[in-house]
């Protein structure tokens, strides 16, 4: 047990004997989780804000804001005119809707209803929402041309008793528009790429496992580069002339670099936590579960790798390269859901894969330990190949 502390303890002293170790231990990794994540955080509503000023109060904008509050792609927000144009002044919005006094159904009926839009020039949001307004505008304006319509009809049959009567008629016509346009059947047939079907998505809780995967299985294979360090200095060679059997080395050497992966693990969870609002702690016995495996199959990988590997330089090139191409395709980077079929069949002979499944299941499907354990069983199994293709073909030169 002491060589093996000792053994584990000289590869934590020589990896970190370079302050630019943390670049890559944890500055990368947190810089990249944030980027991939949009931010320090998702908004709950994805839809372009649209700062609305309404000096009618009338019931006609009332029905328009209420209209726009239904659509898929803006979300608007209602406040005083004087703070909505220093908004957008500011450019903190990107369009400003003021619905000037007298927008009343009065004004729409005779045509002369009108409506003030600010744009900011050059904004992509901006124009998506206003083509958002021009649809709410007409969404409004057909429900009260069908009450007009229907309120005229019924006078040709039966004059009204009252002008209070034809109001409340006009009323409940608009109101029965309204409930027959939303019942409407949808004219647009909307066909889905690649991803078949609704899929749990988060970038958040993407980002937070995926960048873990990544940056944790790069240096894990890249053990590979620590064996053929020794070897090609010769110190592998000394090691194993003292009475150090072969089986000690190896598991000194990656129990080391196991427990700092754990490690960088932990930090990354807790980043995750604390500065994304991700819910790692769910279960925290499922989570080192799946921490502990996902750390093994990629030292047993690393292990394998540096029985092949010649040169350091040669290692540390492949180890990269690997890395970088399992998690791509693992769906550390983007959703899985988002490859074709055969892809996402054909990428489940990666740990990646694997590890990445687990994850989501813990913090995007609020599952338990019972959910992750085939994922980890998997990953066991990578890990036991891998050692054994490892200690097989093990060499000291």
């Amino acid at each position: 047990m002491r060589k093996i502390l000792a053994i584990t303890w000289k590869d934590i002293l020589v990896r970190f004997a370079s302050t630019s170790e943390w670049l890559f231990f944890l500055i990368l990794p947190v810089i990249f989780t944030v980027l991939l994540a949009g931010g320090t955080g998702a908004p709950d509503d994805a839809r372009i804000r649209l700062v609305v000023a309404d000096q009618a109060n009338t019931s006609l904008s009332a029905e328009l804001i209420d209209t726009l509050a239904k659509s898929d792609a803006v979300h608007p927000e209602l406040m005083p005119l004087a703070k909505a144009q220093d908004e957008f002044d500011t450019r903190r919005a990107a369009v400003l809707l003021v619905i000037p006094a007298g927008f009343d159904l009065d004004q729409l009926t005779a045509g002369k209803a009108e409506l003030e839009l600010r744009q900011q020039p050059n904004n992509v949001n901006a124009l998506a929402a206003s083509q958002a307004i021009s649809s709410a505008i007409r969404r409004v304006s057909s429900a009260v041309e069908i009450s007009n319509r229907s309120v005229q009809e019924a006078e040709r049959i039966r004059s009204f008793a009252s002008q209070a009567e034809r109001a409340a008629y006009f009323d409940a016509s608009l109101q029965a528009a309204h409930t027959q346009m939303s019942a409407a059947p949808d004219r647009v047939n909307v066909s889905m790429g690649a991803a078949t079907g609704q899929f749990d998505y988060d970038p958040r809780a993407n980002s937070s496992a995926g960048q873990l995967i990544t940056w944790v299985f790069i240096p894990l294979i890249g053990i590979s580069a620590l064996f053929a360090y020794e070897r090609e200095g010769g110190t592998l060679r000394r090691v194993l002339t003292t009475p150090t059997h072969k089986g000690t080395f190896l598991l000194g050497a990656i129990t080391g670099q196991v427990l700092m992966s754990l490690v960088q693990m932990l930090l990354l969870v807790g980043f995750g936590i604390l500065v994304l609002g991700v819910n790692w702690g769910r279960s925290p016995g499922a989570l080192a579960l799946i921490l502990v495996t996902s750390a093994l199959a990629a030292a047993a990988l690393g292990t394998a790798l540096g029985t092949i590997v010649r040169t350091p330089g040669q290692a540390n090139g492949l180890s990269i390269m690997l890395g970088m191409s399992m998690a791509l395709l693992g769906g550390c980077w983007y959703p899985i859901e988002l490859f074709p079929a055969f892809v996402q069949t054909a990428v489940k002979i990666l740990p990646t894969s694997w590890a990445m499944q687990g994850m989501l299941d813990l913090v995007l499907r609020g599952q338990g330990l019972s959910a992750v354990l085939p994922e980890a069983a998997v990953l066991v199994g990578f890990a036991v190949v891998f050692f054994t293709i490892g200690v097989w073909r093990f060499r000291y030169e």
